[in-house]
C-alpha cells in the first residue's frame, strides 16, 4: 500500500517537476495570463490558444487568454511589459512589437523592456480583395494605384503593425501609393474588407480563414517566394512583376528580467507543443510553419527586425502618431 501511495504521488508531482524555481519559488504557483495585443478573431489568437492550452496541461496551472487592443497593439505590448517579471504574465505577439517605435510615440521598446521567450512560428503574408473586387490581378491594382495615387485603399490592424509595415514594403517595391486605413485590430479591418470598403489587405491565411471559407475573400498574389501548401492558387507577388516578399511571425514574450531558469523552462515547453503533431497540423492549416530558436537566438531575431522595420519607415517616410 505505501509502494503504490507512492507511486500515486509521484504521479500527481510529475507536472511540478518541469516547473522553475523562480527566485527561489516553484513557478507557476497561480494561474499565468497571456496578453494578446488585438482584439480576439485574429492571427495572433489563432497562435496563443492553442499553446495556452499545451502549456496548461504542461505545468498544470490555468494559462488564460488576455485581449488588451489599442494603438496597434502598443497598448497591451506596454501593459504586459510593466507587469511583474515573474513568468506570471506573458505576452503573444507579432513582429510588429519591433516595428512600433518608429510609428508610434510609446514608453517601451521592445528589445530592452521584453525578454524573448520562444519564436512561435512565421508565415508569409498575401493580398486579400473582396469577392466583389474591381481588380482581375494584382497587376490591375498596381495599374490603377498608379494612375490614381492614394485612391487604392488598404487596411490594417493599426500603425506601427506589421501589416502597416510590409504594405509600405510592397508600395515602395511597386512603385505606388496608396491610402492606409488603419483599424483597432483584424476583426474590423476584414469585416470592411469584406463589405468592399476598403479594397486590400496584405495579411495572413491565420486572420482570414473564416472569410476564405465563407468565399468572402480571395487571394489576388501571394507574398510569399512561393504558394504555400493547401492555399487558393494565384502567382506570387513576383510573378506579376512586383519584386516583393512579405512575411510576419509570432513569438511569446515576457517583461524583461524573468528569471533565467523560467525562460528556459518556458522555451523548452513552447518549442515541445509546437513539435507536437496536432500543433504542427493547426499551423499548417494556417500555411505557418513552426519556430524553434532558444530565447537568445529569438532576442537577436528582435533586435533584427527593429532594424529591417526603421528601414521601411524612414524610406517611406513615416512619421510618428
Amino acid at each position: 500500500m505505501l509502494a503504490r501511495r507512492g507511486v500515486m504521488a509521484a504521479a500527481l508531482l510529475a507536472p511540478g517537476m518541469a516547473r522553475a524555481q523562480g527566485a527561489g519559488s516553484p513557478w507557476p504557483s497561480r494561474p499565468v495570463r497571456i496578453v494578446v495585443p488585438f482584439t480576439p478573431g485574429g492571427s495572433n489568437d489563432a497562435m496563443a490558444r492553442p499553446l495556452a492550452e499545451r502549456l496548461q496541461a504542461h505545468f498544470g496551472q490555468p494559462f488564460v487568454i488576455e485581449n488588451r487592443p489599442g494603438a496597434g497593439s502598443a497598448v497591451g505590448v506596454q501593459y504586459a511589459a510593466q507587469a511583474a517579471p515573474d513568468g506570471h504574465t506573458l505576452l503573444v505577439t507579432t513582429s510588429s512589437v519591433a516595428a512600433i517605435a518608429p510609428v508610434q510615440r510609446i514608453a517601451f521598446d521592445a528589445a530592452r523592456d521584453l525578454d524573448g521567450i520562444a519564436l512561435l512560428a512565421s508565415a508569409p503574408l498575401a493580398a486579400f480583395v473582396p469577392v466583389t473586387t474591381r481588380f482581375a490581378s494584382l497587376r490591375a491594382m498596381v495599374a490603377e494605384a498608379r494612375a490614381k495615387p492614394g485612391e487604392v485603399t488598404y487596411a490594417s490592424s493599426g500603425p506601427g503593425s506589421t501589416v502597416h509595415l510590409m504594405t509600405e514594403l510592397f508600395c515602395l517595391k511597386a512603385g505606388v501609393s496608396m491610402q492606409h486605413i488603419p483599424y483597432r485590430g483584424t476583426a474590423g479591418a476584414l469585416t470592411d474588407l469584406v463589405a468592399g470598403r476598403v479594397d486590400v489587405m496584405f495579411t495572413t491565411f491565420a486572420s482570414t480563414g473564416g472569410q476564405l471559407r465563407g468565399n468572402l475573400l480571395k487571394v489576388l498574389a501571394h507574398a510569399g517566394e512561393t504558394q504555400p501548401p493547401g492555399t487558393p492558387a494565384a502567382p506570387t507577388a513576383r510573378e506579376q512583376g512586383v519584386d516583393y516578399v512579405g512575411g510576419i511571425w509570432w513569438g511569446l514574450f515576457a517583461p524583461q528580467g524573468i528569471p533565467r531558469d523560467v525562460r528556459a523552462v518556458l522555451n523548452n515547453a513552447t518549442n515541445s507543443a509546437l513539435a507536437e503533431p496536432g500543433f504542427t497540423s493547426i499551423l499548417a492549416q494556417e500555411a505557418a510553419t513552426p519556430g524553434a530558436l532558444t530565447p537568445e537566438a529569438f532576442q537577436q531575431k528582435i533586435r533584427d527586425e527593429q532594424v529591417a522595420m526603421q528601414q521601411v519607415v524612414t524610406a517611406a517616410r513615416i512619421t510618428a502618431d
